[in-house]
């Protein structure tokens, strides 16, 4: 039974600088869901992208072919492979403030190429979008050299994309509590009286009871020598 061939969903944005290399990039993902490293196969030239890759439990066999409308620096890309699919980080060759007008070198519309609303930012936004370190934290090695697969950087420690830390910006939680990270105890933070520091109303209330009669007792007391004078 012959293996069905289709062509994968491939998402893209990027960044422009005139100065910065690190933030002259094109991001591109390609979906290939259930795709092993093992059975993927990616060819990165300057002007050009092939991959090819196959998933065993979906019987089918992903392949596209992408022709750049610019050059990229090879030596300086990198990649990702997860469970979903395979990104990218293509370094543009040229430093310009300009985005690229559009991904490929045909103008032709392709079904399967749609933009990456999660990363893209308009050109004249891009100071105003957050640093894309902690994205690109996640990718690995270069592509310079690779065969197949070979060459790829995996995900970073931590929870993927988010750093060591966990995406919680250093936040050291055993700092906080008890040595194993617990919330505090909000007993010991001062800022509230608890219950045993309260007054008893019931015996303030007494007090003023007895204080209501004693006064009572002494204006009583004033009328009978008033009358007996």
């Amino acid at each position: 039974m012959s293996t069905a061939q289709t062509t994968p969903e491939v998402l893209w944005a990027q960044r422009s600088s005139a100065t910065v290399a690190s933030k002259n990039v094109v991001f591109l993902t390609i979906s290939v869901p259930d795709v092993p490293a093992s059975s993927c196969k990616i060819d990165l030239k300057p002007t050009s992208l092939t991959f090819t890759g196959h998933s065993d439990t979906k019987k089918l066999t992903y392949h596209v072919e992408l022709n750049f409308y610019g050059e990229i620096d090879v030596e300086e890309s990198k990649t990702n492979h997860t469970a979903r699919d395979i990104e990218f980080v293509l370094r543009k060759k040229d430093m310009k403030e300009e985005y690229w007008p559009r991904l490929l070198k045909d103008a032709q519309k392709m079904h399967f190429l749609k933009t990456d609303f999660d990363k893209w930012v308009d050109e004249d936004e891009q100071e105003e979008k957050a640093d894309d370190s902690d994205m690109m934290n996640q990718f690995g090695g270069g592509m310079g050299g690779m065969e197949g697969m070979g060459g790829m950087g995996g995900m970073g420690g931590g929870m993927g994309g988010m750093g060591g830390d966990g995406g919680f910006g250093g936040i050291d939680f055993s700092k906080l509590g008890g040595g194993d990270g617990a919330m505090p105890d909000l007993g010991d933070m001062g800022g509230e009286e608890s219950d045993d520091d309260m007054p008893d109303l019931e015996d303030e209330e007494g007090e003023k009871e007895a204080e209501a009669e004693e006064a009572k007792g002494k204006t009583s007391a004033a009328h009978k020598i008033e009358e007996v004078s």
